[in-house]
């Protein structure tokens, strides 16, 4: 399979590797994007994987939490500049109110504002505003106390990050924290038993090539894996992670100190996942001025 430029310097912003390195790594993948950041990990070769989890989109994340339920909500936007308009905080804010009393984000598109459906509302701000929007994502969670924190806020319960916590026992300010942590930390999943087995998986090769790769014998290598693995486990899941307020705690541990159990949360973040070509600034300015 041919690679092309546009593959390789994809593959180098993601993972920081050299140019020629990013190449080999496609042409033994044929292609394949994610493959070639496995490969390039296994060889050593990859610095971060900078930009895995790009966002690019524009908008709002609100939250909102009435008694034991917490809902989070991302509505799209193709700027930065609408985020900030007053109608488009107020429309976000209306369709927060409603997804509390709805379970997915398609019984919400059919929820009613006012007289109209949450869809025909939107498409009414695309006209007015002139900008293309939309309703993403939608996340709920349930709990004895379910706490909301939103990061980078653009006005009251809205910003570009939104995280719940649901929490056994009666927070005495925790909860704050655990969602600050999680807003930072951005973790997979709650606990090992949640967390995805294909993930685990994945990531137990990446790591077994990588200890391959340094011909130590297989009984070594089973030993080696079993430490990598646990220390993946306290990077990606939350209950295992260092407390980013006191990291000589897990958040477990902070959470049972505090007299609470956590037992969920969701984390929403503007345009995480979604990736749109850049223009450069001269054609944007030119497309803005052909209206």
């Amino acid at each position: 399979m041919a690679i092309n430029a546009a593959q390789v310097k994809e593959l180098r912003d993601t993972t920081g590797a050299g140019m020629m390195d990013a190449k080999k790594a496609l042409t033994e993948t044929d292609g394949d994007m994610e493959a070639a950041v496995d490969w390039l990990r296994t060889k050593g070769l990859a610095k971060a994987a900078k930009k895995s989890g790009r966002t690019a989109a524009e908008g709002l994340v609100a939250v909102k939490v009435d008694g034991g339920k917490g809902i989070a909500v991302e509505v799209n936007s193709e700027t930065d500049f609408v985020g900030k308009n007053a109608e488009f905080q107020k429309m976000v804010s209306d369709i927060a109110d409603v997804a509390l009393t709805v379970d997915n984000v398609e019984a919400l598109k059919a929820a009613e504002i006012n007289g109209k459906p949450v869809e025909t509302v939107i498409t009414d701000a695309i006209a007015k505003i002139g900008e293309n929007m939309s309703v993403r994502r939608m996340s709920s969670i349930t709990g004895e106390t379910v706490v909301s924190y939103v990061h980078n806020a653009a006005a009251e319960g809205m910003g570009k990050i939104g995280v719940l916590v649901a929490l056994n026992g009666a927070d005495n300010g925790i909860g704050k924290q655990i969602a600050m942590h999680i807003a930072a930390t951005n973790p997979a999943s709650l606990s090992e038993e949640d967390l995805d087995p294909a993930v685990v998986e994945k990531e137990k090769t990446v790591q077994m090539d990588i200890a391959r790769e340094s011909g130590k014998p297989e009984a070594v290598i089973e030993k080696m894996i079993v430490g990598r693995m646990k220390k993946f486990m306290s990077e990606v899941t939350l209950l295992n992670q260092a407390f980013v307020v006191n990291p000589d705690l897990t958040v477990e541990a902070a959470a049972k100190e505090a007299g609470v159990t956590v037992t969920g949360f969701v984390r929403l973040e503007v345009g995480e996942g979604i990736e749109v070509v850049k223009e450069d600034f001269a054609a944007e300015v030119a497309k803005a001025a052909k209206g």
